[in-house]
């Protein structure tokens, strides 16, 4: 019996890809990757419908790595999906090797996305992995060349499919054919796609090209404010974006929030000077408790440091003017 790796989104198209090796008597384990802008909720949630092993690893740093300069570009917004398609897949390759697999497999389909989905991107993928004889598609096999995986016999070319474009109809009658009822919109699920994320992570890779994880998974939580050059303020909008700041930060990072009222809390990054230090007192008193008086004590702690400034509150339609979309 073969045995596939397959990379798993949770979405409509890799399952229905898991499914399509399975119905042949493949053994299929999936493999689920997460990062700062996708996790693998919906890669459990399919994998314990439809019955297949999951494997979930965090690669966050390595892929950060890609994001700031992949070799492909970018998409429509911050999403460089060949080069991520790619590291996954070079990533899933060497777990192959290691356990034994005889090949991978993904849900992609030919002509789904005009950029990352054509024939020359599916092929870039597959050589840039390192991995190219090794790749398998089974929604589209019919449509793309044979692979050394059909020739040797391991999957039965006949039995797999061939859907391109973009319309979701024909795997939606399969999943109906199949008895997988129970699936997904085919929406969302990766925070690079969206344009009001994509503005934040420019800005900060901008700013900030030595940005880390930490910086990114602060990217995802209440509003952000450029600062200047050197730095940048984050303000938690509620006591969920609060608790959420000081999870991600645990016990490093400078913090700031009025002394005498209650409020957001606001983490200051990058490299403030004294100026950006006064600008990031200003906005926080303003969303505070304490925005119509006249002086506001804001205390900074963090990183083996505390101070006081006191500052009057910088009136809201100047802070608007430092938020980021």
């Amino acid at each position: 019996m073969a045995k596939a790796l397959g990379l798993m989104s949770g979405g409509l198209d890799s399952t229905l890809a898991a499914m399509t090796l399975m119905r042949q008597g493949v053994e299929v384990v999936g493999i689920s990757f997460e990062t700062p802008f996708f996790n693998a909720d919906k890669a459990k949630s399919a994998a314990q419908q439809i019955g297949y092993p999951l494997i979930v690893k965090d690669i966050g740093e390595v892929h950060l790595e890609v994001l700031k300069k992949p070799k492909y570009g970018y998409g429509r917004n911050m999403n460089p999906c060949i080069d991520c398609h790619a590291l996954m897949f070079r990533l899933a390759g060497e777990m192959m090797q290691e356990q034994g697999f005889d090949f991978l497999f993904s849900g992609e389909v030919l002509g789904q996305r005009p950029m990352s989905q054509n024939a020359n991107a599916l092929r870039s993928v597959a050589n840039h992995s390192g991995y190219p004889d090794k790749v398998l598609r089974p929604l589209s096999a019919k449509l793309l060349p044979e692979t050394p995986m059909e020739i040797a016999g391991l999957v039965d070319r006949e039995q797999l499919l061939d859907i391109q474009g973009r319309s979701r109809k024909p795997q939606q009658a399969y999943a109906r054919e199949w008895g997988y009822l129970d699936f997904p919109s085919s929406a969302g699920g990766c925070l690079l796609t969206e344009v009001g994320f994509s503005n934040r992570l420019r800005d900060q890779l901008t700013h900030s090209p030595e940005s880390t994880v930490v910086d990114m998974e602060l990217l995802k939580v209440g509003r952000q404010f450029r600062l200047s050059d050197r730095s940048k303020l984050i303000l938690g909008r509620n006591r969920a974006d609060n608790d959420a700041l000081n999870q991600v930060l645990q016990d490093s990072g400078m913090r700031l929030r009025c002394r005498d009222f209650s409020g957001p809390l606001g983490v200051l990054r990058g490299c403030p000077d004294d100026a950006d230090r006064l600008k990031a007192a200003g906005i926080v008193a303003s969303y505070g408790k304490g925005k119509d008086e006249a002086a506001v004590e804001v205390l900074f702690f963090g990183d083996g440091q505390e101070f006081c400034l006191n500052v009057a509150p910088t009136p809201r339609e100047i802070c608007m003017q430092a938020i980021l979309s």
